[in-house]
């Protein structure tokens, strides 16, 4: 198994993270209008046409402070995996703002391993949950992050664009709970 290292903000600020994917699938979000007695909502996984992204962030943007990177690194310095996390101190969560494999890498437990280590810091800092976003286009990252615990606490239908459903590229909010509390639904 590859080493997962700490890595520095003053050495990989500014490190590029591809977030490429293609699936052959995403999950079709309808919501019913909403009336005086409220509204139905589904989330449905559908075959399609494939979906490629390509879109890259950076590992210590600005806004994301207190963030702690984590990875594996090559021998010459080269980020092959990553997991970033920021503490969101108001709801005592840990967000992660990064994860990501590089291809040759992928499906070697190494994914499982950067989310695990976000788990062991969350809970060193007696936070309450992981949190994550991705897309409901990203059919392999949702059914990553569910086999790792998580499940869907919320969505935004206009994160990306005004008509992010239409688009089918979604925003869902995932979340991992240490201490689960009885739901009420």
């Amino acid at each position: 198994m590859e080493e997962i290292v700490f890595l520095p903000k003053e050495k990989y600020k500014g490190t590029p993270v591809p977030l490429t994917y293609t699936n052959d699938s995403y999950y079709d979000l309808e919501i019913s209008p909403m009336d005086e007695n409220g509204c139905t909502v589904s989330l449905v996984r559908k075959p399609a046409e494939v979906f490629k992204r390509d879109h890259s962030d950076t590992l210590y943007e600005d806004y994301w402070e207190n963030a702690e990177a984590y990875g594996v690194v090559s021998e010459q310095g080269e980020v092959l995996a990553c997991i970033e996390m920021c503490p969101e101190e108001w709801s005592n969560r840990l967000l992660v703002t990064e994860l990501w494999v590089s291809e040759g890498l992928r499906r070697k437990g190494i994914g499982k391993h950067l989310m695990d280590k976000a788990k062991e810091i969350a809970v060193s800092q007696k936070r309450r949950a992981v949190i994550l976003e991705t897309q409901s286009c990203n059919t392999n990252a949702v059914g990553f992050y569910l086999h790792e615990g998580f499940e869907l606490i919320g969505f935004d239908t206009c994160c990306y664009t005004n008509d992010d459903i239409g688009k089918k590229e979604v925003r869902l909010n995932l979340g991992y709970f240490f201490h689960k509390e009885p739901r009420r639904w």
